[in-house]
């Protein structure tokens, strides 16, 4: 039987297990990826862990997220990430240099390699052939470290693309297609491979585009094969001899097909609040806009922004509206610097804002309120933007463009049929990219180049907690019950006044799920711990394992939930956080403060590979949760997460024991 494309990588990285969907398997990890605010914590972990050197054929840190540097907290990260960067062997890109993903897909993405991500949009380089899945941020330190990662199989997904997109319509409109057919959940436990002449006639940013959004859909990657285009890109980089031929064997066997007819495809929004509630741009056509921002890592390439500056040359912004572009990456900046196009778009009244994540996670251009803001990124979280109550759109440059020019969300079709003049702007490839063809890296530190030989730890920097174990008894109160689709977000926030206490724990956890009840991280404190009740699936959205590491500090024990997205999950079995599945039924039954206990001696039913537990409510009545973990993740769990586990693997301690606190 035939390979697909995902298959054959995995089979030259496997070193434990089969690959047989649902089973865990073992990669070995080429390349490794971590941004601001996590990179800290990976760091920190590194250090723990007792590791004298990155592992990996390359490492990179991107300081992406918090480059504004509000205070001395965020810039001391950034110092103390450049003084790991270099102590350790990792490239270093300073703030202001770009998003990671775009970054990294300019000058370290690879045809066949497996890269490894503290950050949930990983998967972006799969539009360039890389098999790159997002983690948590204790699995890179153990992967650069030369451990392999772990995963459940998942099954493979033919994406199979007929057609050319019509005018107007772009790469956006297929991932949000796919978002409103498939929803926020369907994509957990599979990875989309996306095939057909419809794939083939994507270029490379449009493809990126897609697999960049394929985390929202909780898939575990995206990937498309390679070709032409695929070379040519690298080529405009300086890089075609890194090219590899990656296609699916004729015979190849995926889980399921989805087809996919471009040339049916139209203008489409995300309406608020969340990434699957797609819609036709037409059914909101007339809606006021006060906000237009264009870029993030989804469409912030040179190739996503040249298309609104070809909309608005000889036009204006209205009045009424406020549009920023936001680039991926300084190179984009340059590029679009050099060929005239900022001047001609701050001409029309465009913002220009340094190259950073900033407004997708609510730092900066911050919504007013009761207002509409349309954006080019891959969220719209309630809250996300900075504001509770925001009312954010998702959408292409195209639509932004068009709601810029005025005030309202229209169908850029009808406004171009108003105007009469305006030509639909295709997408047009940029013919310089990279520090081999004009363009600057001096952004970029080696580690040839490093400049620290050792940490530089300012006083925010606090240390790594550790857990010792988990106990027999595992319960408590239930100190809050969550809906469905409870996000990373909801549970550590990522605006400007909490993010900066990424790397001190004990203050991160006073803003745990603040946005759901700010009451909780002190009444979990004051009732010594507890367990938290959720819907279906529990912890979507960023990597970030601080939304797992502050509930562990706090003292949460368990969590109970119909079921949970893929990295936080993870994240709970590393920080010694029980993740437990329950029915519909039970969750209705559970009320918030009720005493739920776990009845069985939970680190022996975890050891023997117990599947199901069983919980008093009350010392009322009982129900039964099930533990769906690989004999590793039980090892991980009883040892009280994975850093204990780690450590007691390479002193040769029992798994049970308790580790020795640094």
């Amino acid at each position: 039987m035939g390979q697909t494309i995902t298959e054959k990588i995995l089979d030259d990285h496997l070193v434990e297990g089969e690959l047989t969907p649902g089973e865990e398997i073992g990669i070995e990890i080429d390349q490794v990826l971590t941004q601001d605010t996590t990179g800290t914590m990976v760091w920190l972990q590194f250090e723990a862990l007792d590791l004298d050197e990155v592992q990996t054929e390359l490492a990179a840190q991107y300081c992406d997220h918090q480059t504004y540097q509000f205070d001395f907290k965020n810039t001391d990260d950034h110092r103390f990430l450049r003084s790991a960067a270099g102590t350790y062997g990792a490239y270093f890109s300073r703030p202001g240099n770009g998003i990671c993903h775009q970054v990294h897909k300019e000058n370290f993405a690879a045809p066949g390699k497996t890269l490894l991500g503290s950050d949930s949009h990983t998967p972006t380089p799969g539009g360039l052939g890389q098999l790159a899945i997002g983690a948590g941020g204790l699995d890179i330190a153990v992967a650069m470290g030369g451990g392999p990662y772990y995963v459940e199989m998942p099954e493979v997904v033919n994406v199979h693309l007929e057609g050319e997109l019509p005018e107007w319509a772009t790469a956006k409109d297929i991932a949000l297609h796919l978002l409103g057919e498939l929803t926020v959940k369907g994509g957990v436990g599979k990875i989309f491979e996306y095939t057909g002449p419809g794939a083939e006639n994507l270029t490379i940013p449009e493809r990126t585009t897609i697999t960049n959004l394929g985390t929202e859909l909780g898939a575990t990657s995206s990937i498309f094969a390679t070709d032409e285009k695929t070379k040519d890109w690298l080529a405009r980089q300086d890089r075609e001899e890194e090219y590899v031929d990656l296609q699916p064997d004729d015979d190849a066997e995926y889980a399921e097909t989805i087809e996919v007819d471009l040339t049916e495809l139209e203008p489409l929004v995300a309406a608020p609040s969340m990434p699957d509630n797609v819609a036709p741009v037409s059914e909101y056509a007339g809606t006021d806009v006060e906000q237009v921002i264009v870029g993030s890592c989804t469409n912030g390439a040179y190739e996503d922004i040249l298309p609104s500056a070809k909309m608005l040359e000889g036009r204006e912004v209205a009045k009424q509206t406020e549009m920023i572009v936001a680039p991926g990456s300084k190179q984009a900046s340059e590029m679009l610097a050099r060929e005239g196009w900022t001047a001609e778009m701050m001409a029309a009244g465009v913002n220009f804002s340094e190259a950073t994540c900033g407004a997708c996670i609510g730092i900066g251009h911050v919504p007013a309120s009761d207002s509409v803001s349309l954006r080019t990124f891959n969220r719209n979280f309630e809250g996300r933007s900075g504001i509770e109550d925001d009312s954010v759109f998702l959408c292409s440059p195209e639509v932004a463009t068009a709601a810029a020019i005025t005030g309202k969300i229209v169908d850029p079709r009808d406004l171009a049929d108003d105007l009469g003049d305006l030509e639909a702007p295709g997408l047009e490839m940029g013919t310089k990219y990279g520090p081999g063809m004009g363009q600057s890296d001096s952004d970029i530190i080696s580690p040839d180049e490093a400049i620290d030989d050792g940490l530089v730890k300012g006083p925010n920097i606090g240390d790594v907690p550790i857990k010792n174990g988990i106990d027999a008894e595992i319960g408590g109160e239930a100190l809050l019950k969550m809906e469905d689709n409870i996000t990373t977000d909801h549970i550590i926030p990522a605006t400007a006044d909490i993010l900066k206490f990424r790397s001190n724990i004990e203050k991160l956890s006073e803003f745990t799920l603040s946005r759901v009840d700010d009451t909780f991280a002190q009444r979990s404190l004051d009732a010594d711990g507890g367990v938290l009740v959720a819907g279906e699936n529990y912890g979507q959205g960023s990597s970030r394992e601080h939304a797992a590491l502050c509930p562990m500090y706090l003292g949460i024990e368990a969590v109970f939930a119909q079921s949970f997205a893929r990295i936080h999950k993870a994240n709970l079995f590393n920080f010694g956080i029980v993740p437990l599945a329950i029915d519909a039924e039970t969750y209705e039954q559970i009320d918030q403060g009720d005493d739920i206990h776990i009845v069985d001696d939970v680190p022996a039913g975890v050891r023997s590979g117990q599947d199901e537990f069983t919980v008093s409510v009350n010392d009322d009545w009982e129900f039964t949760a099930e533990l769906d973990a690989s004999e590793r993740e039980r090892e991980i769990l009883a040892a009280g997460g994975k850093l204990s586990w780690v450590k007691q693997q390479h002193t040769g301690g029992d798994s049970g024991a308790a580790p020795a606190d640094d």
